[in-house]
């Protein structure tokens, strides 16, 4: 014949038996829908109750902010300036302290710093001398004449002025 495509769609036969086919195709769709399903899946779902982070930092504004937040482990809160810390436990327990930022000095900065406690405790004990020199109470005062402000004032130290360094040993 010639070969065209169409000239079989005229035929009464093969058009039955693809529509046939079809109809026999969405039966077999038909049943698969309406049929439960083999194999039923298992379904679990997770619930996290509690955060799994043991170690976690929170920032507050007062201790009023730390006691409304509910922690399950111990949990720093820090004020935002940094100088505050608030502990909170999980029974609701609060300790609070106070920050102060530490300063590492390296050794030049030590000896500074002891020259200077030297030099002003040197200070005070001139101005000690020379309160306590020999001076005749009895002194012509006819050609000088008399200040009566203080020329240094007695500096008092509290701290001592000796550095002990401390070594640090190796870590093991």
């Amino acid at each position: 014949m010639y070969n065209a495509p169409y000239i079989n769609a005229y035929n009464p036969q093969i058009v039955k038996d693809r529509i046939d086919s079809q109809i026999a195709q969405l039966q077999q769709m038909k049943e698969q829908l309406n049929q439960p399903m083999q194999q039923p899946t298992n379904l679990t779902q997770n619930f996290q109750l509690a955060p799994n982070t043991n170690y976690t930092m929170k920032f507050a504004n007062t201790i009023d902010d730390v006691i409304k937040e509910n922690v399950y482990v111990d949990t720093p809160f820090f004020s935002k300036d940094m100088t505050i810390m608030w502990i909170k436990n999980a029974k609701g327990d609060i300790k609070t302290y106070e920050l102060n930022e530490i300063v590492p000095k390296d050794e030049k900065d030590m000896q500074i710093e002891l020259l200077q406690n030297q030099i002003n405790e040197l200070k005070g004990m001139i101005n000690n001398v020379s309160n306590d020199t020999n001076v005749n109470a009895k002194q012509d005062t006819a050609n000088t004449t008399i200040n009566d402000e203080p020329i240094r004032e007695e500096f008092k130290n509290e701290k001592s002025t000796s550095i002990s360094k401390v070594s640090r040993g190796k870590k093991e």
